[in-house]
């Protein structure tokens, strides 16, 4: 291995146990080996760090950290950032793996062309034992020249919110609010990223996504189960997550270096989302205004 790598992979885990040894093994198989793997545990309890430092003591490559309490899932991934010091990243996650060849074919990609922001390969949906594949497209190659393209191109079409865990150019990661501590905040982090880069999406199919009972998105309209999954420990609520992932849209295009006529179109874009989405929106405040004054 080389002294500077290119790339960090990144992972956050939380009581991983029953899955993240598949994860481990799919990530240090890659075929292109000069990474760093930083595992960021938060405060897990259940024997995931132990797993984790077996895999530290073994592979040089790898390097484990512990949080001291639960931080929240959104907090976990953005403190990997903080650690990273390579030119790429690649978050993954505990319940998901990979085929050998894709951090190998993604780097052939995003490191030949400084416009691209990230790069994802297709994917498969899998269930908790890793079976039962199913292909599922993204239909997320934003390769437009014009940022404004690509932000409407993502919201537009984003389905499942995965591809954050391809290949991102670091320094543009770092131009974005990264992810918030609140659910659907990946397509957030997502719709800012294709401001400041294009996406390219790998035709093979070297992810499988894993859905299963304690996963994040398992139960997208169960509340409780999300704030389970996105609060950190002293944490309540996530609290009015359509809001802030409308008003976190707004305030992405507002900071970007955009210039004024494509700013414009974009936050007319998004208030016309936010009017086609008002029923829903309001529905959200009130419940949320009758849940603090119980």
């Amino acid at each position: 291995m080389s002294e500077s790598p290119l790339i960090t992979i990144a992972l956050p885990v939380y009581n991983s146990k029953r899955h993240v040894r598949q994860s481990l093994e799919s990530l240090l198989a890659q075929s292109y080996k000069d990474f760093v793997l930083i595992i960021s545990d938060n405060a897990s309890t259940d024997g995931t760090a132990d797993i984790c430092q077996e895999y530290a003591r073994s592979d040089s490559r790898v390097q484990y950290t512990r949080n001291k309490v639960n931080i929240g899932n959104p907090g976990n991934f953005n403190r990997l950032v903080g650690l990273t010091t390579t030119k790429y990243i690649k978050w993954s996650t505990s319940d998901d793996y990979w085929e050998p060849t894709f951090v190998e074919r993604a780097l052939e990609v995003i490191d030949h062309d400084p416009s691209i922001a990230l790069c994802y390969p297709k994917s498969w949906v899998v269930d908790g034992e890793g079976k039962n594949a199913e292909p599922y497209e993204d239909n997320l190659h934003l390769m437009q020249d014009d940022p404004a393209e690509r932000f409407i191109g993502l919201l537009e079409r984003i389905g499942l919110a995965h591809q954050h865990l391809g290949v991102i150019r670091t320094d543009m990661l770092r131009r974005t609010g990264l992810l918030g501590p609140y659910f659907s905040s990946d397509i957030t982090l997502l719709a800012e990223l294709t401001l400041y880069g294009k996406y390219y999406e790998l035709p093979e199919r070297l992810f499988y996504r894993r859905f299963h009972e304690t996963s994040g998105s398992w139960r997208r309209g169960d509340k409780q189960h999300q704030d389970k999954f996105y609060h950190a420990a002293d944490r309540k609520r996530t609290g009015l997550p359509r809001w802030r992932g409308e008003l976190g849209r707004l305030a992405a295009v507002a900071r970007s270096p955009l210039p004024l006529k494509s700013k414009l179109r974009l936050h007319r874009y998004q208030l016309r989302n936010m009017r086609w989405n008002r029923d829903m929106l309001f529905r959200e405040l009130v419940g949320y205004a009758r849940s603090v004054t119980r």
